[in-house]
């Protein structure tokens, strides 16, 4: 009796796992999208190479392209969405760029400008407080062996670059693979965030950004495609998930992951999965707190037990999954302009 328990208990989960897909909402466009940020179950905004902007108010049943005037080469590898009609944008280098829109993208403004050599500007994030203006973060590569750092309190307007200095080891770097190396957190009923970021290259650790303490983490490094890309914190679980591997092979399933705890206490503690994601990933996304979806090159992932577990629901590449901020619809993006949503059959 108790193994047809075990054997009926098995199979409810393997068929709950199948029951989860990607609906392809678009493809085929010329753009290779990077940037994307979910503010409800309707609105989304994605952004890619040559000067490529989406926007969706329905779900993604109608997407919105457009090219932002004067930026038709240039390639904007994260976005920021604060609502339905305010967006920033980051174009990476040469010169590194900020723009940002407060109408639904038919005007966009350049908010942050830096032309120093080395520039090359890697992800954004966005902390919401319980009132006031939204503050947003963005890191870059090492300027003179320093992670670069701006900030902003209200909403993107202004930018400071921070006076602080964090090393980076000898090719350590970020990726602009999927605006997922940076992630705020704040302990629950707290309201001081804290930034986490992930690193990769010939070294990849998680660092506490606003006070340089750096952790190696046990992904694969050492070359210039290897180590972290992308990082969640569940807000009220304690944990993270990391991910990443080695994007030159990215078909191998290990080094690619590591689960996280201990942020409150400062304290982190790692745990490798049991079965790791099914390859390279660069974006991954808490959905609950037990269920989690990695997204690569080479496939999508789904966890439902913490981070432990992973389970291959797509072998369609996809270079970011983001939830929704306001919600729990969940979409992806990656090249050739395809957009995607994860639904159940």
């Amino acid at each position: 009796m108790r193994l047809i328990k075990i054997f009926s208990c098995l199979l409810l989960i393997s068929s709950s796992i199948q029951a989860q897909q990607i609906r392809l909402l678009e493809s085929g466009r010329k753009t290779s999208i990077r940037g994307l940020s979910v503010v409800s179950n309707t609105v989304f905004w994605a952004s890619g190479s040559n000067g490529t902007v989406a926007r969706s108010t329905d779900g993604g049943k109608t997407i919105q392209w457009m090219t932002v005037p004067g930026y038709e080469r240039r390639d904007f590898r994260d976005i920021e969405a604060l609502d339905a009609q305010t967006a920033l944008i980051m174009a990476v280098a040469e010169p590194a760029v900020i723009l940002k829109t407060t109408d639904g993208g038919q005007h966009w403004r350049k908010v942050f400008e830096d032309s120093t050599k080395g520039m090359f500007l890697d992800a954004m994030d966005t902390w919401f407080p319980a009132s006031g203006k939204p503050r947003l973060l963005v890191i870059g590569d090492p300027i003179d062996g320093n992670m670069f750092v701006a900030s902003s309190d209200d909403g993107g307007d202004h930018w400071e670059k921070t006076a602080h200095h964090i090393p980076l080891e000898t090719g350590e770097a970020f990726f602009a693979a999927s605006g997922s190396n940076i992630k705020w957190y704040a302990a629950p009923g707290k309201n001081n965030p804290v930034p986490y970021v992930v690193s990769g290259g010939t070294a990849s650790h998680i660092i506490q950004a606003d006070l340089a303490v750096k952790t190696k983490l046990s992904l694969l490094q050492g070359r210039e495609s290897t180590g972290a890309n992308g990082i969640d914190i569940h807000p009220v679980m304690d944990q993270a998930v990391i991910v990443g591997g080695d994007f030159a092979k990215d078909s191998i399933g290990t080094g690619n992951c590591v689960l996280v705890s201990g942020f409150r206490s400062g304290k982190l503690v790692f745990k490798e999965p049991q079965t790791a994601p099914h390859g390279y990933r660069s974006g991954v996304a808490y959905l609950s707190k037990l269920m989690l979806i990695a997204c690569g090159t080479s496939g999508v992932d789904i966890s439902r037990d913490g981070g432990r577990n992973w389970h291959l629901v797509s072998k369609e590449g996809f270079h970011v999954v983001k939830q929704a901020r306001q919600g729990k619809a969940v979409f992806l993006a990656g090249g050739n302009g395809r957009i995607g949503k994860l639904e159940e059959e």
